[in-house]
């Protein structure tokens, strides 16, 4: 991440009150001092390009696990990597902004990598969820947080909903 892109994570992270972390470290004191409190913390992450009520209803679900839920956002970077050099369509900036209003999400932390191991690892949530589309073997992380003593959900999918229909929607009209 460009000092330009940590600056902008540090002003958006006064103005949303420490919802959003621009580093691991940083997201991890915040997991550490939730479970010194005696808080379940439950984690979840994607792209998030085009918040649709299929993304709202899975965060919903996911903090429903947990009393405070961190999300891992992709990059601008690893969205071009994992969906093609037109995503993202909505900026990293105004994706975090975006998830930091949602009263279900306690904490955003971005991330370069095509997948948030490397976060998940630093963060040790006691719950690790993702949405249906993924199969339990598949989920990033999980490994690592059922070897720490924690739970792996994976969530319904709802039919009907995703950032690439409605993108294909949109270019058809």
């Amino acid at each position: 991440m460009s000092d330009s892109q940590k600056n902008k994570l540090n002003r958006l992270r006064e103005y949303w009150r420490g919802r959003v972390v621009p580093d691991f470290d940083s997201a991890a004191g915040r997991v550490r001092q939730w479970k010194k409190e005696g808080l379940v913390v439950s984690f979840t992450n994607g792209c998030f390009d085009l918040l649709h009520p299929g993304h709202m209803h899975s965060l919903m679900e996911a903090r429903s696990f947990g009393d405070k839920l961190v999300v891992g956002l992709n990059s601008d970077e690893s969205v071009r990597k994992l969906k093609g050099v037109k995503r993202p369509i909505i900026p990293l900036e105004d994706r975090i902004s975006m998830l930091a209003a949602v009263r279900w999400v306690d904490l955003v932390v971005p991330f370069d990598e095509e997948d948030p191991g490397k976060l998940i690892e630093a963060v040790l949530p006691d719950v690790l969820v993702k949405g249906g589309d993924y199969l339990p073997g598949e989920i990033a992380g999980a490994e690592t947080v059922l070897k720490n003593g924690g739970k792996v959900y994976t969530l319904g999918f709802i039919e009907g909903y995703s950032s690439s229909r409605l993108l294909k929607k949109i270019r058809e009209e």
